[in-house]
């Protein structure tokens, strides 16, 4: 692992600083001290590095919040923090499902040579001690770090637990199977399991392992978001004498879909339908609807105790998706527009399974009521770190930092491409350069698909034909991208529903 000394220093620029006192002295003496108390407060506020924090939900769609687009559910404190922050409308995840997306944003590698490249066996969904991640980069750099709800990098026995992997504090699910269950009967603390008061039942002998299952309603006492974000609240109130990085990994609106082999059950699992319980909607539909709801107000919570502490001016706070929607536990992506403008769910690489809500907000740092068609991806919040915190990369990295763009400097880099793979459905490569996108499917053998994503966002229209040498160009870079690894190797049909 990095355990390098990094030379650090502030490279975001003076922070807003405390307006100096109108008030009259008593004498000029207490006057002059006044003055100097008050700009050494300043000049040790300007000093302070900026805390990160990158909250992400579990399958939310483009078109789920209504800075985005959304009709049907309330999301006012998202579309707050979009109103007054930055709201990016060409973001992409790491890719279309759940830990692979993961690995992205934890090591700044895209899915041709992250390490963790599907949802599968924990002897092979783990990190290694060689691996090095956006927390480690950090806390090299002297930041408090903390991983608060999914990790799905790293499981009990094998190298990949958070805090073997830069993380000083983690509380919540290791696997992400587990993480299906909205109220399970443990969660771990560090590498420690914490019992909660909920009673599960496991179901079919293929789920014990990974104890998904899910709880009576009788049974289901302990919401685990909730303690997600009383956790994070904690954290930052604790934290707020040091720089921090906090990963708030939400585990809504995914499903839980060990809950169809229960008649009793529903898949979307949330204490209350809330403002959507006496529509005329389907159950699943009020479900998704509340699932999205809550994590708007745990998110207006977090901003909140930000603005509480002092810390707003001083933080920089990310909030996204981990892939698109789904269609799982009875939920119809449809009846919301979830994909937004774009076609495809979780799971596809057309936009809709990849592009995501993506809002940097940060009252002394990020500009207001900005829109960005900045094209970036997971990966960047490895550049970014190490801009932050000044500190170079030991390693090749696919990441370009988006710092400047956060703080609204103009000198911000592009990506020329773009790249994500999917394993599954046997086996998908997609690029995005420019305003142009491409898909390929299988690997290597498929024809290549083009689009231009800007004028026919919904991919339907394929000008390959009119553009052969950036095919060519596209094709190359496909061949270059991909490095082959014994552990991945594609599958016909969906491996599995995670």
């Amino acid at each position: 692992m990095m355990r390098n000394n990094t030379h650090i220093k502030f490279v975001l620029g003076a922070l807003a600083g405390l307006t100096l006192s109108a008030c009259q002295p008593a004498t000029q003496t207490n006057n002059a001290t006044e003055q100097q108390t008050q700009l050494s407060v300043k000049e040790t506020k300007q000093k302070r590095q900026p805390n990160i924090i990158w909250i992400m939900a579990d399958d939310m769609g483009y078109g789920d919040l209504g800075s985005y687009g959304q009709q049907k559910i309330k999301t006012p404190r998202l579309d707050q923090m979009a109103a007054e922050g930055i709201r990016f409308t060409d973001m992409y995840a790491g890719t279309t499902v759940c830990a692979p997306s993961r690995s992205v944003l934890m090591t700044g590698l895209h899915m041709g040579h992250t390490p963790v490249r599907g949802n599968a066996d924990k002897t092979i969904q783990t990190l290694a001690p060689e691996d090095v991640t956006v927390a480690e980069v950090l806390q090299d750099a002297g930041y408090s770090t903390a991983l608060i709800g999914k990790w799905g990098l790293g499981d009990d026995g094998n190298t990949g637990l958070p805090n073997d992997q830069g993380f000083d504090y983690f509380f919540g699910y290791l696997n992400q199977v587990h993480a299906h269950n909205h109220y399970p009967d443990f969660l771990w603390r560090n590498k420690e399991k914490v019992a909660l008061d909920n009673k599960v039942e496991l179901g079919p002998v293929a789920y014990m392992s990974f104890h998904g299952g899910v709880a009576k309603p009788e049974n289901r006492k302990t919401y685990s978001s909730d303690l997600f974000y009383q956790e994070s609240i904690d954290f930052i109130q604790q934290q707020k004498d040091n720089p921090f990085f906090l990963f708030v990994s939400l585990t809504s609106p995914h499903a839980n879909n060990e809950a169809e082999k229960f008649d009793w059950a529903h898949g979307m699992e949330v204490p209350g339908y809330g403002i959507y319980k006496d529509l005329d909607w389907p159950e699943p539909a009020k479900g998704y609807a509340a699932m999205v709801s809550h994590i708007d107000q745990g998110v207006g919570q977090i901003m909140d105790t930000l603005k509480t502490q002092g810390l707003a001016d001083d933080t920089i706070v990310i909030f996204t998706s981990d892939n698109g929607p789904h269609e799982e536990g009875g939920n119809d992506p449809y009846f919301f527009n979830s994909s937004g403008p774009f076609t495809g769910t979780k799971r596809a690489l057309t936009d809709g399974g990849i592009r995501v809500p993506f809002i940097a907000w940060g009252p002394g740092l990020v500009p207001q009521g900005q829109v960005s068609d900045h094209i970036g991806y997971f990966g960047d919040l490895m550049a970014t770190a190490l801009d932050v915190v000044d500190a170079s990369a030991h390693r090749p990295l696919d990441s370009v930092s988006m710092l400047p763009v956060f703080t609204g400097s103009d000198d911000q880099q592009q990506h020329d491409m773009v790249y994500f793979e999917f394993y599954e459905m046997g086996g998908i490569q997609a690029v995005r350069h420019g305003d142009y996108k491409a898909i390929r499917s299988p690997f290597f053998t498929g024809t290549i698909r083009l689009y231009n994503v800007n004028q026919d966002p919904k991919e339907q229209i394929d000008i390959a034909s009119q553009h052969p040498e950036l095919v060519a160009k596209i094709d190359k870079f496909m061949q270059q991208a991909h490095v082959p690894d014994p552990r991945w190797q594609v599958v016909q049909g969906a491996a599995g529903r995670h």
